[in-house]
């Protein structure tokens, strides 16, 4: 069974960093991206960014560019979102999700997600 857990939510204060990990399991069919959405309270779901699992490349929203880096590890099972830098517009639940094909960031075409983990950004 496929399966996406995230790791890693937790409280931080406003300038601080956290990571957040994302541990893919029991796929059948390749996927060659995943990816980090967000949803804040009241707002709609957006991307933050995503990686090509194959070669790394990354690509991200501008909201986040610059602070936040997403990498994966060598075994290319586990994603993580560094997050840097973080401000109270940070505070969401996070989702990783995979798919077979690109999909840039438009989380209605994401096929494989996780159940989500809360990152609260606190002044």
């Amino acid at each position: 069974l496929e399966q996406l857990e995230e790791s890693g939510g937790g409280s931080v204060q406003t300038g601080g960093s956290l990571r957040l990990s994302c541990a893919a399991s029991g796929f059948r069919v390749t996927m060659y991206y995943m990816a980090w959405f967000r949803r804040a309270p009241g707002k709609e779901r957006e991307g933050v960014g995503y990686i090509n699992i194959q070669n790394g490349a990354a690509d991200y929203n501008d909201s986040v560019k610059g602070r936040f880096t997403i990498s994966q590890d060598n075994a290319k099972t586990t994603m993580y979102l560094n997050m840097n830098s973080v401000d109270r517009e940070d505070t969401a639940t996070y989702y990783c999700a995979a798919n077979a094909i690109f999909s840039y960031m438009d989380w209605r075409l994401w096929s494989y997600w996780g159940q989500g983990t809360q990152v609260s950004v606190s002044s």
